[in-house]
């Protein structure tokens, strides 16, 4: 009979052979196949990992997620790693975390402003206004896609007490800049790298300048495990709130499976429970349950190990994407990095100049009419958006690039799955459809 070790081998095995018949690469046939704007890339080894974790039928956090946590962490260099159930989640603990009464007097508090864009994505809004702040909009720049520095220096009022931003479509903003800020008006800053991954900024990756910061791995990112983001940190008291607020709000932090980490489980006093209530059931903040499962951190496992190789792949799709458009630079404001920093390239964004001759909208569908996906950079404007019309904010400008952004401007895709093939059947669409408006002039 086998024993349990064998048995596991001979699944392993046969999830490989099983990979190479179901998702073995299929060929490219330029026009017929579609060329993505982003995607999955695994092979047998996620299918590998996530198989074994199944087996051992530990349906919540378990061996896995504490890896993966751990190999997250090291990878950017931070203290702490929490998995959360996605980048959207992420964002709201670690917003949330900073209302901590942990913090003491430097915690936020409803009515504060908290400074960010509306050329973005709405979950690095939505928690200012679920915890009952304020958002300020800057505008952003044309080519970066990041906020206005000066504009925030001139936002910053009696009532900010953070900055809440995205690395646009993985290219860092001015992190000096902005750190110069926070130190000297004592602001937060909660780095949203749910793109950005891998990126960095005076070689230091980012997410590890300010006080918290947030990551996705949603298939369309840079690793993927479903639905799933992490949030990280160097401050102890930040982890402590943000794993209480994914944990039913509880004070306890026994992992899953333990108890009676912290020896106190039965003589501690809380609020006006009894003395000696049980510690697992003690609730210190009005928290949720925003835990995944350790089936997704296996495959997470396996997806840091291809991380070096994916953000390398990155950058060199844009750089054939800079390469190819260059002579139409007449016609595009194309991006370029952040002084000071090595993007890992979400997507490659383009704004189509006034003048052109065509609209966003006419390429576009060009582009999608030939199987080639497009993108509009997320909201466009967030202040524009059915949603958004009535909440409370604060403008500090104009917001005249993000509105050109809202109708002028889209993005292709970087992921490592693009191939060279698609990136050159791509620019020959682009110049078919300028030559076809040059020729109508």
């Amino acid at each position: 009979m086998k024993d349990e070790k064998q048995l596991r081998n001979e699944i392993s095995g046969l999830v490989k052979e099983y990979y190479q018949r179901k998702f073995g690469q299929p060929n490219y046939v330029a026009g017929k196949s579609p060329v993505r704007y982003a995607g999955r890339v695994f092979d047998e080894k996620e299918l590998q990992s996530l198989v074994d974790s199944s087996l051992d039928f530990w349906l919540t956090e378990g061996r896995y997620a504490e890896e993966f946590q751990g190999q997250f962490a090291d990878f950017v260099g931070v203290e702490y790693a929490i998995l959360t159930n996605s980048g959207s989640s992420a964002n709201l603990l670690a917003f949330t975390a900073l209302t901590s009464e942990l913090l003491g007097n430097r915690r936020l508090k409803p009515g504060d402003e908290v400074i960010s864009v509306a050329a973005g994505f709405p979950t690095t809004v939505n928690p200012i206004l679920q915890n009952n702040m304020v958002p300020v909009f800057c505008d952003v720049e044309l080519g970066t896609y990041n906020v206005n520095v000066e504009q925030i220096k001139k936002a910053i009022g009696p009532k900010t007490r953070a900055i809440f931003l995205a690395h646009t479509l993985g290219n860092p903003y001015d992190l000096d800049a902005i750190v110069e800020l926070v130190k000297k008006h004592d602001l937060w800053l909660i780095e949203d790298c749910c793109d950005a991954l891998g990126s960095t900024y005076k070689g230091k990756h980012v997410g590890t300048f300010g006080h918290v910061a947030t990551c996705s791995f949603y298939p369309a990112h840079h690793i993927t495990i479903g639905e799933g983001g992490m949030i990280f940190t160097n401050d102890e008291v930040i982890a402590r709130s943000v794993t209480s607020f994914r944990d039913w709000g509880r004070d306890c932090y026994c992992k899953g499976g333990e108890n009676n980490t912290c020896g106190k489980r039965f003589t501690g006093s809380y609020g006006t429970l009894p003395k000696g209530y049980d510690h697992k059931y003690v609730y210190s903040h009005i928290g949720y349950n925003l835990k995944v499962t350790d089936m997704q951190a296996a495959i997470g496992v396996e997806q840091m190990k291809k991380l070096p190789q994916f953000v390398a792949r990155r950058k060199e799709n844009f750089r054939a994407w800079t390469e190819g458009f260059k002579k139409w630079s007449h016609l595009f404001v194309l991006p370029y990095a952040t002084e000071g920093s090595d993007p890992s390239w979400f997507a490659f964004p383009i704004t189509v100049k006034a003048g052109a001759g065509f609209t966003r909208t006419e390429l576009t569908d060009y582009l999608n009419a030939h199987l080639v996906e497009t993108r509009n950079i997320f909201a466009g404007n967030l202040l524009r958006q059915p949603a958004y019309l009535n909440i409370p904010r604060r403008v500090a400008a104009d917001l005249t690039n993000t509105d050109i952004i809202m109708n002028d401007s889209f993005f292709l895709g970087t992921y490592p799955g693009l191939t060279q093939e698609q990136i050159a059947y791509t620019l020959k669409l682009v110049e078919e459809f300028v030559n076809s408006k040059e020729l109508k002039r």
